[in-house]
């Protein structure tokens, strides 16, 4: 069943929310919805599981945390103090770390407590805070498995159950382990459901119906699909030509903040250290990096920092950064729907932004899928040849290596049930 198309706007005061949630949102500055938040929250504030499509950026994380805050505030746990009310899957690092800040104002003197829990970092310090009791319990797959393998927790009691970004699920190979985790909970007739994604692709529409109690399908209109804010433009450009032409638009843009968006680590490495030999501040994102460096490298470009952000898709999901100026597609995605989640980091919260698109021989062939997903014909950048830059430097040599650390190839690493129990799991 699909929920009917309301293009007015719906202010959050309209809304029948508990008077802690609407003092918090109002202390936001939130006064009207956005379109999935408009669509979304009456009919979960009804009661039904909601199956949403919306892209990054489109807010649905506020519309999920306020209907599970306002069902939980409105009913009896069912379970000893202390075990999740609620659990809220996401599939990576930066992910979850975004749910669980944007849920921290919201519950404020709701008494509800958050927990998060991660790879790649503070194994000890999150169990101790699961152990020691949650409501809320937000999480990557793989982590959330360990913790509840050693039973520190049991999901028996949860009365709202969340999955974000499903079809990354999907991508990662995550998705047995969202059926391990689903399959522990209540029965869907039992608890609350929301699924939100991309696409409602007819895999994930299958997960839907088989973990929900009849979903209603939201879906934002497809010329919602790229943010209007965006100017979005391309460069035909030679392989050899890349690294030129990235370097003479990073200067005659005026580039402020920018993330430049690559296929392959072995492509970010070249791409950073050439730009660090010709004087632009830049370090690279991958999902290798050690989790404490990449709180650091997001910190400094949060701060201003560091000007520029190389980074593969693991960054492209998840990630709120306010004040991206441009994103750069140094290779374009092989996936049309990778395109819209990179050019969804820059304007964000009614900000305008650019994204440039580099065309080369060896990518080419995604631009047809692309503009026919985004609904659009992407503009060619004018006068883009004369930027190209004629002094270039030679690229920064290589850091030697430390002792034992092998090059990592370019491809994507996934994860599936049988690293459940590993500390290092889920680290995406």
């Amino acid at each position: 069943m699909s929920a009917p198309s309301d293009k007015a706007q719906t202010a959050f005061a309209q809304l029948p929310l508990t008077d802690i949630l609407q003092r918090n949102i109002a202390a936001l500055g939130f006064s009207h919805c956005t379109p999935i938040q408009a669509k979304a929250l009456p009919l979960a504030l009804e009661g039904r599981d909601i199956a949403g499509q919306a892209q990054t950026g489109t807010g649905k994380t506020v519309a999920f945390l306020l209907a599970t805050f306002d069902h939980l505030l409105r009913t009896e746990p069912t379970g000893p103090d202390g075990q999740p009310r609620a659990v809220i899957v996401a599939p990576t690092r930066e992910l979850v770390i975004q749910i669980h800040a944007d849920a921290e104002p919201l519950a404020r003197e709701t008494g509800l407590r958050l927990g998060l829990v991660y790879g790649g970092t503070g194994y000890d310090s999150q169990r101790e805070q699961v152990a020691a009791g949650v409501d809320v319990l937000i999480g990557t797959p793989g982590r959330l498995i360990d913790y509840f393998k050693q039973k520190i927790f049991t999901l028996k009691h949860v009365q709202v159950a969340v999955l974000d970004e499903a079809d990354r699920m999907f991508d990662l190979g995550f998705i047995s382990d969202i059926r391990f985790i689903l399959r522990r909970c209540p029965e869907p007739t039992q608890r609350r459901n929301y699924l939100f994604s991309a696409t409602l692709s007819h895999r994930v529409l299958e997960l839907a119906y088989e973990h929900m109690n009849n979903p209603t399908k939201v879906e934002i209109e497809p010329e919602q699909v790229t943010a209007d804010r965006v100017r979005q433009s391309l460069v035909h450009v030679g392989n050899e030509d890349k690294l030129p032409m990235l370097v003479g638009v990073l200067r005659h843009t005026g580039a402020t903040r920018t993330m430049i968006f690559v296929n392959t680590k072995r492509a970010a490495d070249i791409v950073e250290r050439t730009l660090r030999g010709n004087d632009i501040e830049a370090r690279t994102l991958s999902g290798d990096v050690p989790q404490k460096k990449r709180e650091q490298l997001l910190a400094r470009f949060r701060s201003g920092e560091l000007a520029v952000l190389v980074a593969t898709d693991v960054a492209a999901r998840g990630l709120h950064i306010e004040g991206v100026s441009h994103v750069i597609n140094y290779d374009l995605p092989q996936d049309a729907e990778d395109y819209v989640h990179r050019i969804g980091r820059t304007a964000r919260a009614g900000a305008e932004g650019d994204a440039i698109s580099l065309c080369c021989e060896e990518w080419v062939y995604s631009l047809p899928e692309i503009e026919a997903y985004a609904g659009i014909k992407i503009p060619q950048l004018p006068d883009a040849d004369s930027w190209m830059a004629q002094d270039m430097k030679p690229p920064l040599p290589r850091p030697p290596r430390a002792e034992g650390e092998q090059r990592g190839g370019g491809g994507r690493r996934r994860s599936g049930a049988g690293g459940r129990g590993q500390r290092g799991s889920a680290r995406r």
